[in-house]
């Protein structure tokens, strides 16, 4: 009977202890499994607090502003980030790239061939060219640096850089020129200034090929007299005339020049003259049409609008204008040959382009039907005495007269045919400033006194608009070359 009273009573000991025990272990579960979810609390949970320790459980807290920079976290937990700052995206943004929807030939060509291969490569079908040469009388001391202080039109044994643009271009070009036809215009002489264009024929014929175009040139360059304003406009205007009368074809307008647009001295900074005007409106206009324009600049320049007319003309349907610094080219201490394939990949590695812009647009191959309809002058001829470099005195034409949309008549006030001298001497322009290194700026005393139309004379000739010229330069004018308006009053300065 003891016996079992001491075998019960152990048996209840051993009941109760192993009560205890899982009491005490439930305890220690539960308080690890708080102090653990305290640490896996992740920043944004815990806003910059101190973790809980792992022994004892913490109450949640209300969500606070992270300014305390003491914070201590556990060597796994990450870098708390700062509230105000957004998080880095996911994804990184597409890069916009340029779309080019034309071919534009590269520069690795040794030779004009090549060169030509590579425009029907890119896809040059056909084009028609159409030369313009600039006769103002700047040509005569612009050749300073680069010509040895030669008039840039001196014919000579040796060709002139009109002579070598007309030439490199030609040969390019002519593969894509069908009928082998050039129309031909001179502008910026005495006899068109910068209102009109007169051609090289007199019946406006086109020369055959370029080879004529350079026979031509030097056939005529003694008998101008060469003089200004500088305008693009009017031979702009004569090839959007050819290209309409052509019922659309694609042609490539070859303009070579010896320096900028005519802009006076009483332009204001900021403004545009007359000649810039009407240059940028004509190139704006030329671009409803199938034709690039490409200037060549000769001589010694400056050319800074030259490059403003190509890259900053706005409101044009496509880009038409290409200008190449020839004499740039043409210093460079390398083979001739590489110089000439330079200059002609120059100045035509983006027909291709606006060729195929043309087709885009859809105004290759029709008329526009509202096109200048320019008339062009016929050769100037000259008497003796106006022939000669020494006088001033020249024949009357229509170069200043208020043009309405139908252009004067092509022989409307021209001299009559007698024999002429050249009009190059071996002196020096007027100036001894002109061969100076450094030219002076056009705001000088010195350019303010000359004449805007020759540049050479002093002004000694006042209009009632207030403008000046020289006399032999005023006495034939209709127009003020400045501001247009009808010359009603001169008065002689002393």
């Amino acid at each position: 009977m003891l016996l079992w009273l001491l075998f019960l009573v152990a048996l209840v000991y051993c009941i109760w202890r192993s009560g205890v025990v899982q009491v005490q272990m439930g305890n220690r579960s539960s308080s690890r499994r708080r102090s653990v979810s305290s640490y896996e609390r992740t920043p944004s949970q815990s806003h910059g607090f101190p973790p809980p320790s792992p022994y004892v459980s913490q109450p949640g807290y209300a969500p606070q502003t992270p300014y305390t920079s003491h914070s201590q976290h556990p060597p796994y937990a990450p870098s708390p980030l700062p509230s105000y700052a957004p998080p880095p995206p996911t994804t990184t943004r597409p890069k916009k790239t340029l779309e080019r929807k034309y071919s534009r030939i590269a520069d690795n060509y040794r030779t004009l061939d090549e060169v030509t291969a590579a425009l029907a490569h890119a896809g040059l079908e056909s084009s028609n060219l159409i030369v313009g040469i600039d006769f103002t009388k700047s040509n005569e001391w612009t050749g300073a640096k680069s010509f040895n202080r030669r008039s840039l039109h001196h014919i000579g044994n040796d060709p002139n850089p009109y002579e070598e643009a007309i030439s490199i271009i030609g040969k390019t070009i002519s593969a894509f020129d069908e009928d082998n036809l050039i129309p031909c215009y001179g502008f910026g002489d005495a006899s068109t200034h910068d209102q009109d264009v007169f051609s090289f024929y007199d019946d406006d014929r086109y020369c055959q090929g370029f080879e004529e175009v350079l026979s031509r040139y030097r056939e005529l360059v003694p008998q101008l007299r060469l003089a200004g304003p500088t305008s693009f406009a009017p031979v702009i205007e004569m090839a959007m005339t050819i290209v309409e009368q052509s019922g659309g074809q694609y042609h490539v307008l070859l303009i070579i020049a010896d320096g900028q647009v005519t802009r006076s001295v009483d332009t204001q900074q900021g403004n545009l003259s007359p000649q810039e005007q009407k240059t940028i409106e004509a190139i704006v206009q030329a671009s409803a049409y199938p034709l690039s324009i490409v200037l060549v600049g000769v001589g010694d320049g400056p050319w800074d609008m030259m490059r403003e007319f190509d890259d900053n003309i706005p409101a044009r349907a496509f880009d038409n204008f290409q200008f190449v610094n020839f004499t740039q080219i043409m210093s460079k201490n390398v083979d001739t040959s590489k110089k000439q394939t330079e200059f002609a990949l120059s100045a035509l590695m983006e027909i291709p382009s606006q060729y195929k812009a043309t087709l885009e647009h859809g105004i290759l191959g029709r008329r526009t039907g509202h096109c200048p309809e320019r008339v062009c002058l016929p050769p100037p001829q000259y008497n003796a005495a106006s022939g000669r470099i020494g006088s001033k005195s020249f024949s009357r034409t229509s170069s200043f007269q208020k043009s309405s949309p139908a252009y004067p008549h092509p022989g409307a006030g021209l001299g009559t045919s007698s024999s002429s001298t050249p009009a190059y001497s071996s002196t020096a322009p007027p100036s001894a400033s002109a061969y100076s290194s450094t030219a002076p700026p056009s705001t000088s005393t010195y350019e303010n006194q000359l004449c805007p139309i020759c540049i050479t004379s002093p002004k000694n000739m006042a209009f009632g608009c207030g403008h000046q010229t020289c006399c032999d330069c005023g006495e034939f004018l209709d127009a003020c070359p400045i501001c247009r308006r009808s010359i009603e009053t001169r008065i002689r300065l002393y």
